[in-house]
């Protein structure tokens, strides 16, 4: 049976999955316009960047550089949110499925923060 902190890790991994796989299928359905392109394409790379990171850092080397992973993880989820932002106050896009990517991401980012400040020993 598994500890609750290796159900926890599991399930995150599996929301953070489902999160960016939603994300993909939205930018696949942006319209097809020069802004959506740009901002799709930005979304795409730091919104998949929030799920690699988080990934490589269970394979990370030290303490140290798993904080590192974790760290990118967020800066790539903040930068996610700003692109979800930008479309959702252009009217681009899905406006419920933004708000439910948007809302879901800034879980995410919490929780990636809080992880961050557990293991650096501030919280």
């Amino acid at each position: 049976m598994e500890n609750d902190r290796a159900k926890f890790k599991n399930e995150f991994k599996k929301r953070l999955y489902s999160w960016t796989l939603r994300m993909i299928k939205f930018i696949d359905k942006l319209p097809k316009d020069s802004v959506c392109n740009v901002m799709g394409k930005q979304l795409l790379r730091s919104g998949t960047s929030v799920l690699a990171n988080y990934i490589e850092a269970n394979s990370a080397s030290s303490k140290k550089d798993f904080i590192n992973f974790f760290t990118h993880s967020l800066k790539s989820a903040n930068e996610s949110k700003v692109w979800l932002t930008l479309l959702r106050d252009t009217e681009k896009g899905d406006v419920s499925e933004l708000e439910w990517l948007l809302s879901e991401l800034v879980q995410i980012a919490n929780i990636l923060a809080s992880s961050i400040l557990k293991m650096k020993g501030r919280k």
